[in-house]
């Protein structure tokens, strides 16, 4: 029996406060965000397929009240895209300290819901996703947010618009170097730096001056950014999260950092245990 549509607000508002506070978080604003958008409203017609964190239990269904928890909902099951675990994007989301006067590049916006939860948040955004049919579907579910533009196609490997924050949510064996261009400065990046095994973590990146302080939320698995990935990087990458003292990491630097303190050497970039300079 479908419950009674009346009872969405409360299951959202709950449902708020659960994923915003699962991983610590503490603004108000990311709280009110996650409690006012309609989840529902970003998934496609039912019934909606909802799968745990470790992608084992499935459960097929018509019943909006029950996509409010902290838990996968499948966009396309044959490309292995999903709607992404919320409490995750609800602290990365905080760790990127927006203002009501913040422009946002929203990289892999998929159908949009995460990009509507930014909107409440920044003042504009430009939302890229590769993937045409669900730029598409992007671009008819936000078009009650005039401050966001979606374009169908690659922020990876291009110029970008200079922006305050900038949100990827595919993974990438290395930072896109346009992307720290992009970067004013104090502003932030926050990008899944993974392999294409998705073993990783999500990396906080923030521009000060000429520098870039840098750290590692938490550790995560996306699906793989298209360009972001070579075998090479992959295999280096994943031997680096392997041996551990990633936690370490409080830059990143796009030449050689002075001693022998990094934690990874790339092609041009580097992260490193020391402090930005």
């Amino acid at each position: 029996m479908t419950r009674d549509p009346g009872s969405l607000p409360d299951r959202r508002a709950a449902y708020a406060r659960a994923v915003s506070r699962r991983f610590g978080g503490t603004d108000p604003r990311v709280e009110a965000a996650f409690g006012k958008i309609p989840r529902e409203a970003f998934l496609g017609p039912p019934p909606w397929t909802i799968v745990d964190g470790g992608l084992r239990a499935r459960i097929e269904t018509g019943d909006p009240a029950l996509l409010y928890q902290d838990a996968l909902v499948v966009l396309d099951a044959a490309r292995g895209i999903n709607n992404g675990q919320p409490s995750l994007h609800a602290i990365c989301i905080e760790a990127l300290r927006l203002t009501p006067r913040d422009h946002v590049l929203h990289v892999g916006a998929g159908t949009g819901y995460y990009t509507a939860i930014l909107a409440e948040l920044a003042a504009t955004i430009d939302a890229y996703e590769i993937e045409p049919d669900l730029a598409a579907h992007a671009a008819a579910n936000l078009a009650a947010w005039p401050s966001v533009a979606v374009h169908a196609q690659s922020a990876f490997g291009r110029p970008l618009p200079a922006a305050d924050a900038i949100y990827v949510n595919a993974g990438a064996a290395r930072p896109d170097r346009f992307w720290l261009d992009a970067l004013r400065d104090g502003g932030r990046l926050l990008f899944p730096l993974t392999t294409a095994r998705r073993r990783g973590g999500m990396l906080l990146v923030e521009r000060r001056g000429a520098g870039f302080a840098a750290r590692f939320l938490m550790d995560c698995g996306f699906i793989p950014c298209v360009g972001g990935h070579d075998p090479a990087s992959d295999a280096r990458l994943e031997a680096a999260f392997l041996g551990g003292g990633h936690e370490r990491v409080r830059s990143l630097w796009r030449t050689p950092p002075p001693g022998a303190s990094f934690w990874f050497a790339g092609e041009g970039w580097y992260l490193s245990a020391e402090p930005p300079p």
